[in-house]
């Protein structure tokens, strides 16, 4: 008969469409998580900033700077609040 294309796909076309189909759904589901994850991790929150005088606090209890630069920087940071 016209149409029949003999004996089917097979096998080998069973496995073929099955993999594809799986491969398919994986993109479609990484795509989701990544579109979610790329906007969650765009917009920073406000919030969680740091003040200027803690992290000068930080980088002198790590030793980054001394003492002289410490008073001097901060001196800044005071006279310029907003």
């Amino acid at each position: 008969m016209m149409g029949w294309y003999h004996d089917g796909a097979g096998w080998g076309g069973w496995l073929v469409m099955t993999i594809a189909m799986i491969a398919f759904w994986a993109m479609v589901i990484v795509a989701v998580v990544v579109l979610f994850r790329g906007s969650k991790s765009s917009g920073k929150d406000p919030s969680l900033r740091q003040d200027p005088m803690d992290i000068l606090d930080q980088r002198f209890a790590r030793g980054e700077i001394d003492e002289d630069e410490y008073h001097t920087r901060s001196a800044v940071l005071r006279s310029s609040v907003r």
